[in-house]
């Protein structure tokens, strides 16, 4: 009986040695930086910024990886975002999307929010859209908010 559980094991340390492997992916982005708001003009303040994931190939094709960005440390949602003042109590809204149409909140796949899903590239650079939305009732000042990219290959 021993010999037939010795050699299911040795077949499946064959299956696992043939998986393709990867060595890593790494996440690097340049801040989403709106510059100046102001309060009285109609129309949204759009600015963009950018993700780049790289995969280091060890063998095959890199795995498709997902990427999410975390709900605003100031709102603790994903619908508005906040930036907080540096210094008073007062917060602006702001969103992420990812689309240039801005219509689907960037997020991590829950309360209506999408993640992006890339496929097959050792390197991709994936464009975040941001919008502080008109008219904002708010103070001058410096504003700022602190999100957590996540990837998962």
């Amino acid at each position: 009986m021993k010999k037939p559980i010795e050699i299911i094991l040795f077949l499946l340390v064959l299956l696992l040695m043939a998986t393709r492997v990867f060595a890593a992916c790494s996440v690097a982005t340049t801040p989403v930086t709106f510059g100046n708001y102001d309060p009285f003009v109609a129309a949204p303040l759009d600015t963009t910024g950018t993700i780049t994931v790289t995969c280091d190939k060890a063998q095959g094709q890199p795995p498709p990886v997902t990427i999410s960005i975390s709900a605003s440390s100031n709102s603790g949602v994903f619908n508005p975002r906040q930036m907080k003042h540096s210094s008073r109590p007062d917060v602006l809204n702001y969103n992420l999307y990812t689309k240039q149409n801005r219509t689907t909140v960037w997020g991590d796949g829950t309360g209506g929010t999408s993640v992006v899903v890339i496929q097959g590239a050792q390197q991709r650079k994936e464009t975040i859209y941001a919008t502080i939305s008109p008219r904002q009732n708010v103070r001058g000042g410096f504003y700022s908010d602190s999100l957590t990219v996540s990837i998962l290959w």
